[in-house]
């Protein structure tokens, strides 16, 4: 078998020093070898960072983070736990991404309480706490500059017919639309792996509920990671769903670490995504929805490295 790592090392730093000429290599500590440049790095696709991801090579100061990651080429940024920051951090979050040129990805519509939400019950309470926290996340995506917003339905509810279950989700979400199509925003359910106990689990069925919903204002996440774990076949499943694809995110599997790090071939998963998204004139944002296989300022090095190799098609 082929080790990915050893294989970047040979050929990536074969072209390079056959094709710079003049102009400086540097050999990163993961042995991809990549140009010296003082301008960022410029990505194919919209891959967007989350907050710690570069804490060892940028300090711990959340703009500090964001010029890190646009020196490097990473024009956009999400971060799951936007709703619980300040109004006053929200704001400068967005003023700040603002200035640097970069897009906002998903924040989490959360309630403070959402694994305890099931909206597969129908029960009125769980379904009005889920509003109140559309309402809430309409203010925090203005503030922020965001389009996008994280939903999940809760848990299997053994109780109900399945078919109920989906009836209850549908209303939930529709109401849901009602809330955020109006601001041009839009929440991007996500099928999800870290239970068999959680409801919503595969691309068909959430593709079924997003026709049901008929709104611009729900789409699928498609988070490469779960879908993996749950289903497979990604590229034929993402084209069997693709009209109702709304974001993307990535980890590699085993272990949701950084792309070459796994099984998951993400150069040609990334390439599949380009070129049909450039064929339909769309723009994705692909979330970096995963940790640092390597530890430190070096493996920090190494996460970028690999995007750069990965995005290389």
């Amino acid at each position: 078998m082929i080790n990915r790592r050893n294989f970047l090392t040979k050929a990536v730093g074969t072209v390079a020093a056959t094709s710079l000429g003049a102009a400086d290599v540097l050999a990163g500590p993961s042995g991809i070898t990549s140009q010296i440049s003082n301008a960022p790095h410029k990505y194919k696709l919209l891959y967007a960072p989350h907050f710690g991801m570069f804490e060892n090579s940028a300090g711990k100061d959340l703009f500090d983070q964001l010029k890190f990651m646009a020196d490097n080429g990473f024009m956009a940024l999400e971060d799951n736990g936007m709703m619980g920051r300040t109004v006053e951090t929200q704001k400068k979050l967005g003023e700040t991404m603002a200035k640097l040129g970069m897009k906002m990805g998903v924040f989490v519509i959360d309630g403070g309480d959402n694994w305890k939400i099931s909206l597969t019950t129908g029960k009125a309470e769980f379904k009005e706490k889920f509003l109140k926290t559309c309402r809430e996340a309409v203010e925090v995506a203005k503030r922020t500059n965001a389009k996008w917003m994280t939903i999940v339905p809760g848990f299997f509810e053994r109780r109900l017919p399945e078919g109920i279950q989906t009836a209850n989700v549908i209303d939930a979400f529709r109401r849901a639309s009602d809330i955020f199509e109006p601001h041009n925003l839009t929440m991007v359910m996500e099928p999800l792996s870290d239970t068999p106990e959680l409801f919503l689990r595969h691309s068909d069925q959430s593709y079924l509920i997003c026709k049901a919903v008929n709104s611009s204002a729900c789409k699928i996440l498609f988070d490469m990671w779960h879908m993996q774990r749950n289903e497979g076949q990604m590229t034929r499943n993402m084209d069997l769903v693709w009209d109702e694809i709304g974001y993307f995110q990535i980890g590699d599997d085993p272990g949701r670490n950084e792309p070459t790090t796994g099984e998951v071939n993400y150069k040609f998963l990334f390439k599949h995504i380009y070129d049909k998204a450039k064929a339909n004139n769309q723009e994705f944002i692909l979330g970096m929805e995963h940790g640092n296989f390597f530890k430190g300022k070096e493996g920090e090095q190494k996460l970028i490295e690999a995007y750069q190799w990965s995005d290389n098609f």
